[in-house]
């Protein structure tokens, strides 16, 4: 595996074979279901889970909620921790639906690569689009899966094209599809000369392979019709020569994608796109953060919260924060430095995750993602440190795009909403908003979808029904600038001004004017669309 910077030591050994990586794509492009075979292969379960399961079919494990198994989508990021051959990966699936983009834009922060997914009948997405251009902020490296081979699915030089032309990036062909829809019937690996065959019967099964000694081998006219051979011989011809060949640390800086093809649901094709994420994806990288940045093979521990999830077991009123480990090797009873309190925090009983199942972690190493059950001390954007004052930076908080006034259905229990409210604001899952005059909340989100979730798990975690109100606010802006202009600004505007769960001063409006008249009449004063999680 090259190293990006030449230069930098060697990470230790258990460091080195991490893989932390988010699987993004749009919406029903084949997310979930390629998360279930990857446990698959990595033996983490038995059998698969399908993400509308009937029958005797399981469900997937990495849809948790009550709504996502109910809906077949996902609206929560869930990581995974498992083995695949001599690696360790660390698997974050992430929401595809706009709605819930935010969640995933933090998520991005918390990986070194992301698994692209993409229909092979639509295409690149408009939703894939944005989340590749969260990617290309960060120059996150990028592996392409194309997805749904076996069903109807366009030209393969199509769907190169698109991808070049829409995302900016040079793509080169790992594996090669062999025929289309219902005649699809496997893929010629271009890296191994191999020839993959795909079972029908059983969608559980590996597929078969076959050695070939290059292309003019007699052995591939056994196996492939003559029609669908020709065919293949010319395209992968083409491809050779249109197409350039892959360049592991073009891949490594983010300019390059590999793709492969296959069909998730029938575990086609999953098993070499571990294979190439083994080989071909970065290690756990250098982490941003202030005074200085966090190496992955410094000795002492650090890690940051990149998620809160509150009530994933509802038996238990539990909130676990998602850690990334930066640095060094963690160790369960370790003492680490709160950085934004500076108060020490024994970690006693961190978890790994397998979706909602989890085990108690003894140890984890710089690139895991663990869990740490607390109540409500860790929020996203915290670091932990063995003692030194460090603040992993880059982890944005959004401006709501839509706002609502919301109400409990009984006046009785407005102190248990406020409660609820808290935990989705630390969760990150919505703005929560405290006007300064006037009693009531005002909740933000980034999409309608979310209203709904936020009512259907308020009454099924805290047993409250509530409903969501028009506001006659439209959008929301952090204001900043010394603290004295800010207190002379909330005092004249106190209509609009509201505070944020972390106690910042909000400016709600109602028009653009409100904004520009803000930037007229008060020139010490900015407002801005998002803040940095971090104190």
């Amino acid at each position: 595996m090259l190293d990006s910077i030449s230069n930098r030591p060697e990470l230790p050994p258990e460091i080195a074979r991490r893989r932390t990586f988010a699987i993004i794509s749009h919406p029903d492009a084949g997310k979930t279901t390629l998360t279930e075979k990857f446990l698959l292969y990595g033996g983490a379960i038995q059998m698969a889970g399908q993400v509308r399961a009937k029958g005797e079919a399981r469900r997937t494990r990495s849809d948790f909620m009550q709504m996502e198994k109910d809906r077949g989508i996902s609206v929560s990021a869930s990581a995974m921790s498992f083995d695949f051959e001599s690696f360790r990966f660390n698997l974050v699936d992430t929401p595809g639906h706009s709605d819930f983009s935010e969640d995933t834009y933090r998520t991005l922060t918390a990986v070194d690569a992301a698994v692209m997914v993409i229909d092979g009948a639509k295409g690149v997405e408009s939703q894939t689009r944005k989340l590749f251009e969260v990617c290309r902020l960060r120059d996150l490296p990028i592996l392409t899966f194309c997805n749904k081979m076996d069903r109807e699915s366009r030209e393969t030089f199509d769907i190169i094209d698109e991808i070049q032309e829409n995302l900016a990036i040079d793509v080169t062909p790992a594996s090669w599809p062999i025929g289309t829809g219902r005649e699809f019937m496997g893929c010629y690996d271009l890296l191994n000369d191999r020839l993959e065959l795909m079972d029908r019967a059983d969608r559980n099964v590996v597929a078969e392979t076959v050695q070939i000694k290059g292309l003019d081998d007699p052995k591939l006219a056994e196996h492939v019709p003559a029609h669908l051979l020709d065919t293949f011989l010319e395209e992968v011809e083409m491809a050779r020569e249109l197409l350039p060949t892959l360049d592991p640390q073009s891949v490594l800086e983010g300019h390059m994608t590999p793709i492969w093809f296959g069909s998730a649901i029938n575990s086609f094709g999953v098993k070499e796109l571990m294979d190439g994420i083994a080989k071909y994806g970065p290690e756990p990288q250098i982490q941003a953060a202030e005074p200085r940045k966090i190496s992955p093979e410094e000795t002492k521990v650090s890690g940051f919260v990149f998620k809160v999830q509150a009530n994933m077991d509802p038996k238990h009123r539990d909130r676990v924060a998602f850690v990334r480990m930066a640095s060094g090797h963690f160790k369960r009873g370790m003492r680490l430095t709160h950085v934004r309190s500076k108060k020490p925090m024994a970690i006693s009983n961190p978890v790994l995750f397998l979706a909602s199942d989890r085990e108690l972690a003894d140890e984890a190493w710089a690139g895991d993602i663990i869990g740490i059950p607390n109540h409500g001390q860790l929020r996203i954007g915290d670091t932990l440190t063995e003692g030194e004052a460090l603040r992993v930076t880059g982890i944005p908080s959004f401006a709501p795009e839509l706002l609502q006034g919301v109400r409990a259905g009984d006046p009785m229990k407005a102190k248990h909403l406020e409660k609820a409210l808290m935990q989705f604001a630390e969760e990150g899952a919505a703005k929560v908003f405290k006007p300064m005059i006037g009693s009531g909340f005002i909740v933000g989100v980034v999409g309608q979808l979310q209203f709904e979730v936020l009512a259907s798990r308020i009454e099924m975690e805290y047993g409250l029904p509530v409903r969501f109100e028009q506001s006659q606010f439209t959008s929301a802006r952090w204001v900043n600038g010394n603290q004295k202009a800010i207190d002379k600004f909330a005092d004249t505007n106190k209509q609009h001004v509201s505070y944020d769960h972390d106690g910042d001063v909000v400016f709600l409006t109602r028009l653009q004017w409100d904004i520009d008249r803000v930037e007229r009449d008060y020139p010490d004063i900015t407002l801005t669309a998002t803040k940095e999680m971090m104190v």
